[in-house]
């Protein structure tokens, strides 16, 4: 497998110049003789013509041979080339690509929306070029595949697998990192270099998102429920705690317990509690 080759070519204004001489000669020669020489010259001047070439910023010019690679021109400039040349122009620009999201499986079999965004430039001329058909679809191609690999290899969230320590939702860094490694081993063949990879949208599918969403507030208002508890039952210690050592009242067991139990109610209810005023006296 060949590689790349960088190219260096005369500077085009030497050519440019050569091209202008040899232009001036058919003319004088059709002006003052007769004879077809100067269709030779013509010939020879139109070939010093089609051997300018010109490479923009951030551009390159792969040259081909008769069919055999010959380099690739990647400094900017003006050049003056064989004109028998085959020019194809590869930019090196860096560019971005946003994915629409697509419909996918995660690792426990949930469909979900995902999307990338990928920055990625050309590295090797020769591979984009030669290596496979058309590098830009290839890229958009391998990356649809990646984000499908990348997808059923981490669940959404952990709610099915606590075992999980990383999911697609929480994995960050790791998970992006996971991305530009798939994507720099897919497009090495293409000579893509890539430059950063990112989850760019992640949702669940529109058939379970609610049903999803209702789970993710159910399991939110179990985990503040576990906090009041938690508290509650500390406050509730704290208050037999407090009346026991200060000997503000003498309460036995019946009593401790029917006001463990109204803490707790008033401690623990999501409503406001309407308070009952005992006006008799303590016993009744």
């Amino acid at each position: 497998m060949e590689k790349e080759k960088k190219l260096s070519s005369i500077m085009g204004y030497l050519g440019l110049l050569v091209s202008l001489v040899l232009l001036i000669g058919p003319v004088w020669m059709t002006i003052e003789t007769l004879n077809f020489w100067w269709l030779l010259l013509l010939l020879a001047d139109l070939l010093c013509w089609m051997g300018l070439q010109i490479v923009n910023p951030n551009e390159s010019c792969v040259l081909v041979l008769f069919g055999k690679y010959t380099g690739t021109l990647k400094q900017n400039g003006f050049y003056w080339i064989n004109p028998f040349y085959v020019r194809k122009k590869v930019s090196l620009r860096a560019r971005n690509l946003n994915s629409d999201p697509i419909k996918v499986n995660d690792k426990i079999g949930n469909p979900i929306m995902i999307g990338i965004v990928l920055v990625w430039k050309v590295e090797n001329t020769f591979k984009a070029a030669f290596e496979v058909d058309d590098y830009i679809r290839f890229v958009d191609i391998q990356s649809e595949a990646a984000i499908r690999k990348l997808a059923g290899a981490y669940p959404y969230d952990n709610f099915d697998d606590e075992q999980a320590e990383i999911s697609l939702r929480s994995g960050g860094e790791e998970v992006n990192h996971q991305l530009e490694t798939e994507l720099r081993e897919r497009l090495e063949i293409a000579g893509i270099h890539v430059m950063e990879a990112r989850i760019a949208y992640l949702a669940y599918a529109s058939e379970i998102a609610s049903a999803m969403l209702r789970r993710q507030q159910a399991t939110a208002i179990v985990a503040a429920r576990q906090k009041i508890v938690e508290g509650a039952v500390s406050m509730v210690e704290m208050a037999l705690e407090q009346l026991s050592k200060k000997q503000i009242i003498e309460l036995d067991e019946d009593k401790k317990a029917a006001m463990v139990s109204n803490l707790m109610v008033v401690l623990c209810s999501d409503k406001d509690v309407s308070p009952v005023i005992n006006t008799g006296t303590l016993h009744q």
